[in-house]
């Protein structure tokens, strides 16, 4: 038997690797990796008056994070009966692994939350948005489908009428930092900023998992299924940012929000391309026309949510031209992938470590970037090639693993 048929036969009847794990989920998620650290180091904004925004900005900006939320729900579909949702006490036992594997999270986030470093850390919001999505999980496809739709339609009208009231609040319900462990001591103005008022939120952001819930039901195996998603997210993603473009600048949305603006230095043209987090999204309805990164508006959820399907698409056919040529082609980024958790946050470490401080003698922010983005895809090839999980990964694992009532998994 050649090499190329021994490996096509060790594959399962639906083109999954026989190890279960699909190499183009893994890929995409090395990927999100890469994206959200380069708009971690690199500038999304060239340092002049106009705030230019610069090719990281326009490509990552919003869209990174996103992929990571979309991937975090297609990984739970996966892992509770993948196209045949798990129900009854199977899907019990897999809500309390994840709600224990979701702690381990937000422990590894408030953590970090109490480091100095100029950058927005997900993982609180991660963790919570993991704790969210279970009601969702034993739901069949019709049935996400609907919620998923519904909810990017109505959570940010309904975040849009909430924000201006919980920040109106005396002291307002925002952090203004990353969650730490000492924001446990007002958790009113902790949830309020995880859901509503803070980087990433929460409220808003379930739909992306809603969405990943939906790819991962999905028959994933079935040839057409990746170009399904590639050719439907770049079609609707396309859409989604045009309508968006369109309604600031052809209906005049862009006109009317800058009569309400008040917050100069920040050219609205230049951060409607990159990032509207430091804007103050009130006193008109045209804010929820836009499809800015993170706006959360029903037109960024919509864009980023299928940029972030075309992207699995895309690397779930990379997968199969991998099998067909009989050459791990995704390793790199798949190696990385496995292990996200576990380099995220060295990742955060370190950029804490020059936080306000010069970069050491010779190095740029682009060499910076490369040197961390390598590393990462080396330490990832390594523990896949050993068989190894991160330890982050480990401990989440071993989480849920009692969660589910399988301490002897977890047990050497």
């Amino acid at each position: 038997m050649t090499s190329r048929n021994a490996a096509r036969t060790s594959r399962k009847s639906g083109g999954q690797p026989a190890s279960g794990r699909l190499h183009g989920i893994d890929a995409a998620r090395g990927l999100a990796l890469l994206g959200m650290m380069a708009t971690h180091l690199l500038p999304t904004f060239e340092s002049n008056a106009g705030l230019t925004p610069t090719w990281i900005g326009l490509t990552f900006s919003g869209r990174a994070a996103a992929l990571f939320a979309v991937l975090a729900g297609v990984g739970l579909a996966l892992s509770t009966g993948k196209h045949k949702p798990v129900q009854g006490p199977d899907l019990t036992a897999a809500r309390r692994g994840i709600a224990l594997r979701a702690l381990v999270i937000a422990a590894v986030g408030l953590t970090l939350g109490g480091l100095e470093v100029n950058l927005a850390i997900i993982l609180v919001h991660y963790a919570v948005l993991f704790l969210c999505v279970l009601p969702f999980l034993g739901m069949g496809l019709k049935r996400l489908c609907g919620w998923a739709g519904g909810w990017i339609l109505g959570s940010p009208v309904l975040a849009y009428m909430l924000r201006p009231w919980l920040l109106a609040a005396e002291p307002p319900l925002k952090l203004g930092h990353n969650p730490s462990w000492e924001d446990l001591a007002t958790p009113s103005r902790l949830l309020a900023d995880v859901f509503f008022t803070g980087y990433y939120p929460a409220f808003q952001w379930l739909s992306y998992l809603l969405v990943g819930l939906i790819v991962g039901r999905l028959v994933l195996g079935r040839a057409m299924v990746p170009v399904v998603l590639l050719v439907a997210g770049s079609v609707v993603a396309v859409l989604a940012k045009t309508l968006g473009v369109t309604a600031m600048e052809s209906w005049g949305g862009r006109a009317a929000l800058e009569e309400v603006l008040n917050s100069p230095g920040y050219p609205l043209d230049s951060v409607l391309q990159v990032n509207l987090t430091g804007i103050p999204q009130e006193g008109s309805w045209w804010w929820l026309a836009s499809a800015a990164p993170h706006s959360a508006t029903t037109l960024d959820l919509l864009h980023t949510s299928a940029v972030a399907v075309a992207v699995i698409g895309a690397c779930l056919l990379l997968g199969r031209l991998a099998e067909w040529v009989d050459l791990d082609l995704l390793l790199p980024l798949r190696g990385a992938g496995a292990m996200t958790l576990s380099l995220y946050t060295v990742h955060v470490w370190v950029v804490s470590g020059f936080y306000l401080k010069p970069l050491p003698a010779g190095w740029t922010e682009d060499g910076m970037y490369f040197a961390q983005a390598a590393t990462a895809m080396i330490v990832g090839i390594v523990f896949v090639l050993l068989k190894w999980r991160g330890p982050l990964e480990w401990l989440g694992h071993a989480a849920n693993q009692v969660g589910r009532g399988q301490v002897k998994a977890v047990l050497p």
